[in-house]
């Protein structure tokens, strides 16, 4: 494994960072445990992300839970022998406890393990990882990585247009009634992620209503929120989709037109948020990078 001023970055697969890649990047990638009809699944481990598509649309009964606390310690343990410190980047505590849980036993490692809670996931999540590697390799403790990557938290946005309300029901997250209402008029739902959150933003009635809708808020958010890192050119947009490349691909060339200047990422949406809003959505996120 590379060597980064003695500091091991550790992150989950939440970031969409493979295994593969991790192995690229030398450093450690938790897999995310999926429990799929009574049975448990990791991903890129056990589960690909075909697999998952084709059991999300048989109807299989899927849940998320938390990594193994244990496992992450003994992880934890296993790079102390050859680092000095660790980051461990996991997604959102807004979204899993699986943040604050690692935060209550990195206290057992005396100062040793840093676990940053910066409210992120899929795409905005990778963008902290390649921050902290960029930071250690800068000469950064792993108290100082932390610190950058917390202050910064919340200079990211990601909005993501659901193709089909089914999943938001199954899940609970809107009423069977408002589901076939919505159905029944075709509404494109867009959902943000600001922080900790994933809260509704807009309805749209066609998809190509639900990507103006993005691109538009983007485009605020760079004018407005993230004005002076425009300035700085210290900001990267990203598209994700669930099971969806060639609609990410297409939907990459017009935000290349709609917002000129950027350098935009394409990868596979979160598994852990795709279970909960199904194939055929898109994404489109705004991130600040360090310096």
């Amino acid at each position: 494994m590379l060597t980064l001023n003695r500091i091991a970055i550790v992150t989950d697969s939440n970031s969409g960072i493979t295994q593969e890649q991790g192995r690229e990047l030398g450093i450690s990638i938790v897999p995310m445990p999926f429990d799929i009809n009574g049975e448990t699944y990791f991903e890129d481990i056990t589960l690909t992300q075909k697999e998952f598509y084709e059991k999300l649309k048989e109807g299989a009964d899927i849940g998320t839970s938390q990594p193994s606390i244990e496992n992450i310690m003994n992880l934890w343990e296993e790079l102390l022998k050859e680092y000095e410190e660790v980051v461990h980047i996991p997604m959102s505590s807004g979204l899993s406890g699986a943040c604050e849980t690692a935060l209550a036993f990195s206290r057992e490692f005396d100062g040793k393990v840093h676990v940053v809670n910066n409210q992120r996931v899929s795409v905005t999540q990778r963008q902290s990882v390649l921050d902290a590697i960029y930071l250690a390799s800068q000469g950064k403790t792993g108290a100082e990585i932390k610190e950058v990557l917390e202050t910064e938290r919340f200079e990211s946005s990601i909005y993501i247009m659901v193709d089909t309300l089914k999943y938001l029901k199954k899940g609970g997250r809107v009423t069977p009634a408002a589901a076939a209402l919505g159905t029944l008029l075709r509404l494109k739902p867009v959902l943000q992620i600001q922080g900790e959150k994933l809260d509704a933003f807009a309805k749209a009635r066609t998809v190509k209503q639900a990507k103006t809708m993005m691109i538009n808020a983007v485009k605020k958010d760079l004018e407005e929120r993230f004005s002076n890192y425009c300035e700085e050119g210290t900001m990267m947009l990203a598209i994700a989709h669930t099971d969806n490349e060639e609609a990410a691909q297409e939907f990459k060339k017009e935000v290349e037109e709609a917002i000129p200047g950027y350098e935009i990422y394409v990868d596979k949406l979160s598994l852990s948020i795709s279970c909960h809003i199904g194939p055929g959505s898109l994404a489109l996120a705004a991130t600040k990078k360090v310096k």
